[in-house]
């Protein structure tokens, strides 16, 4: 814990005796000390570090000409962030959460400057370092970013503040999308993306830090349900690194693994996709409409999440069965077209025959990968016992999502499984998980009970450190 968290917050309210969850504006708060003012903060963060890198990634395999040397750059980010996240409670343990999340923003530029150089002056070796920079401090980052979002917002607010935290990440993707499309739109052909666009990303990134120090520590954020936000690890190295493998091989976890990785798996194979079988032009049309797409399907689904009217064990049941399905189709629809790709190999633009078939799918496919990314996070927070399992749960999500897709970029290198081997494998990932997770998801709301609202409870009986 650092000592910028051990400083007393100002006590405008004071918390009261007993926990109510349905009494939701009873404690006035200062607005930049609200859950609302943080999830902005946090979304600027993210739109800034990871939005901006799929802003490139999705004009397909990072707006270079071919994915595949991008493609084997991302894997290597991800080898990384495997380590990063599963390390991420010792971090969090020594320097706090808020510095976690500053740090972890700082490889993100260089991996842009790696992307610049390349598509300039064809050097390859800042890719393969900007990545593997990216990847150090993106672990981090990511776990940081998670346990904030599960820990920070009230238990009727979770679903708003994970819609509107994720909206930013799309969002970097429309600001990107929209840059591309305007420096690229004459450009009809196949090939890489002006070189000016990678500019306008490193500056955008560099700011990342930057927006970081804008966040409150946990013990200055003020709830209006007059719950102190308590995140903080103060366990050993030793004892981190034992509960994580622990909570790792517990079956809440466990059997939620294949549903992680068929879900972030997905990032590579469509971002391929769109690099393989689109002109320059209309992949920046992908990323800017995508982003659009994604954010309006998120916030439904976070609106949703968070109805009153509607028990936790409805709406994570109808969730879970409306996002499974939704990747079917999608996959099956993949299938089709790739299989057919794959024999005629066009490349279409928007005003060719045939463009809405193929770039339709990409849509879908965007909106999928952002319900599927949410719903995740709103599982794992729905499971945890206690502040410090968030931070381990944050890790590991973190940590299962980049070795997913360090596999899923790696294989995407290679020829055959960019065009179509990677969908099929998808497609079988998909039917595999869905199972396991029906096993943890069917007891939300029953064996599971709430637990945010169980971890809410204990905060406010607890004594404060500052008090």
């Amino acid at each position: 814990m650092t000592s910028l968290e051990k400083a007393a917050p100002p006590k405008d309210e004071e918390a009261s005796d007993s926990y109510d969850p349905q009494v939701g504006e009873s404690h006035p708060v200062k607005w930049y000390r609200s859950t609302f003012y943080n999830s902005l903060i946090l979304g600027l963060c993210n739109l800034l570090a990871p939005g901006i890198w799929t802003a490139m990634n999705s004009l397909g395999g990072g707006g270079e000409e071919k994915p595949y040397l991008v493609n084997a750059a991302n894997a290597l980010t991800f080898c990384l962030m495997v380590v990063s996240c599963f390390m991420g409670s010792v971090v969090v343990r020594f320097i706090g959460i808020k510095w976690t999340l500053i740090i972890g923003t700082m490889g993100y530029a260089p991996y842009a400057a790696g992307l610049y150089t390349n598509n300039r002056f064809g050097d390859s070796w800042l890719v393969i370092l900007g990545a593997a920079l990216c990847g150090i401090s993106a672990g981090i980052f990511w776990m940081a970013e998670g346990a904030i979002a599960l820990s920070y917002p009230e238990p009727y607010n979770q679903g708003r503040f994970l819609g509107l935290w994720l909206s930013f990440r799309v969002g970097g993707q429309i600001l990107g999308g929209a840059i591309s499309l305007g420096i690229n739109v004459n450009r009809s052909t196949e090939g890489s993306v002006s070189y000016t666009v990678y500019l306008i990303f490193i500056a955008l990134q560099a700011l990342g830090p930057f927006a970081g120090l804008l966040l409150n520590s946990p013990d200055w954020v003020q709830r209006k349900d007059g719950v102190p936000v308590r995140l903080r690890v103060n366990n050993s190295v030793g004892f981190e690194i034992k509960e994580m493998a622990k909570l790792f091989i517990n079956r809440k976890f466990l059997l939620v693994v294949p549903f992680i990785c068929q879900a972030v798996y997905t990032e590579a194979v469509m971002f391929s996709y769109e690099d393989l079988w689109l002109t320059v032009r209309a992949r920046a049309l992908g990323s800017f409409l995508g982003g659009i797409v994604a954010l309006i399907a998120g916030n439904v689904l976070g609106a949703y999440l968070d109805s009153k009217s509607i028990s936790l064990k409805t709406r994570t049941r109808c969730a879970f069965f409306f996002v499974v399905v939704w990747q079917g189709l999608c996959w099956i629809w993949a299938t089709v077209n790739v299989t057919e790709f794959h024999k005629t190999n066009p490349v279409y633009d928007w005003v060719d025959p045939g463009f809405g078939k193929a770039f339709a799918l990409f849509l879908f496919w965007v909106a999928g990968f952002q319900l599927n990314y949410m719903y995740l996070f709103f599982l794992v927070g729905n499971v945890a016992e206690d502040e410090e399992e968030i931070v381990r749960i944050a890790g590991l999500l973190r940590g299962v999502e980049s070795a997913s897709q360090a596999v899923s970029y790696g294989l995407s290198s290679l020829t055959i499984m960019a065009a179509v081997g990677d969908i099929y494998l998808n497609l079988v990932l998909w039917a595999i998980a869905i199972f396991p997770a029906w096993l943890i998801v069917k007891e939300v709301g029953t064996v599971f009970r709430d637990k945010k609202l169980e971890r809410e409870a204990r905060a406010l009986q607890a004594p404060s450190d500052t008090e």
